[in-house]
């Protein structure tokens, strides 16, 4: 008999796959039980998410009573992507946290100011992404652990003050302390040292509205263009800050796909979130497991092409296309 799972299942099936911690994973299981048709074509799934839910209480009920304090470096990644937030003392870091996010950090023209990670969650579009103002790196002073913390990140935006007249001989040390702690910024090298971490970079150039700001920004550009986009910015005017979150989602190589049934819009709201190259069957992949198997083509709305125009499992999709599945 076959299961006719319905579409509140299948969504809640989807937040289980993308769940990063133990509690998100019961709601999950907990909706999926509670949507789930009753009847005997699902009695086995039935009876594997009950054991999956008891297991999973059994881990947290573990975890709970043997719990211990996670590294300090350690941010849980939420959201579309981690991107870590380095430069030197006085950069602004915090001050873009604290214009682009919720977060209220410490921001104070005294230098080694933040001493901790702090996550923050920044918008852009419909979608979050996750930025974690690190503490400055210095040569005569930084957190040692700061390192880790840009490893585990799935991109970098290291912050200068372009006011600055050593802003050069700061971005070079700032360059050497990651290297220091086996961080590879840039593009992709031919070949990684044993041991380093590779990370997509973007040079932000704040205070590009103070005195000789504008001309520190052209020397850094022609000497850092080969390696790294820049962008030039200001927390305290505002100018340019727009730019700032289109920037971070370009570097972080994603995509946004939206799905739908036939007969009906999609909803734009809520986007599955890929990495930039992937297929019509890895959105399938994510949508649901069965969809690999029985995946015949897709309909695609957007990438150029015409709207509702077939397309096959290899296709390429790009970012707001929207799919129709056909199995």
């Amino acid at each position: 008999m076959p299961a006719n799972l319905s579409p509140e299942y299948l969504e809640a099936e989807q937040r289980f796959k993308e769940a990063h911690t133990t509690a998100e994973k019961i709601a999950a299981v907990e909706e999926m039980l509670a949507t789930i048709p009753k009847h005997k074509g699902t009695e086995k799934m039935q009876g594997e998410l009950k054991r999956k839910l008891s297991r999973l209480r059994r881990e947290t009920t573990k975890k709970t009573a043997t719990k211990h304090a996670p590294p300090i470096y350690y941010v849980e990644r939420e959201g579309a992507g981690q991107v870590a937030l380095v430069g030197p003392p006085n950069s602004g870091k915090s001050s873009l946290v604290a214009r682009l996010t919720h977060a209220t950090p410490d921001v104070a023209d005294y230098p080694f100011t933040t001493r901790l990670p702090l996550p923050a969650m920044m918008p852009f579009e419909n979608i979050q992404i996750q930025l974690v103002d690190l503490p400055p790196l210095h040569p005569e002073s930084h957190e040692t652990w700061a390192a880790q913390a840009v490893r585990n990140a799935d991109a970098v935006v290291l912050v200068v003050d372009l006011s600055d007249a050593a802003v050069l001989e700061q971005l070079t040390e700032t360059l050497g302390l990651l290297e220091q702690g086996k961080v590879s910024l840039g593009p992709p090298p031919a070949e990684l040292p044993r041991g380093f971490a590779h990370k997509p970079a973007l040079l932000v150039g704040n205070k590009c509205d103070r005195l000789s700001a504008r001309d520190n920004f052209d020397i850094l550009a022609e000497l850092w263009k080969d390696r790294f986009r820049l962008l030039a910015l200001s927390t305290r005017s505002g100018e340019n800050l727009d730019a700032f979150p289109r920037a971070v989602f370009e570097l972080l190589g994603i995509v946004r796909v939206y799905t739908k049934v036939p007969g009906k819009k999609a909803d734009l709201s809520a986007p599955f979130v890929l990495p930039r190259g992937s297929t019509v069957h890895d959105v399938a992949e994510r949508v649901h497991k069965d969809f690999v198997a029985r995946l015949k083509f897709a309909r695609l709305w957007g990438g150029g092409k015409f709207e509702g125009q077939m397309v096959q499992r290899d296709y390429i999709v790009e970012d707001n296309d929207v799919l129709e599945l056909h199995a």
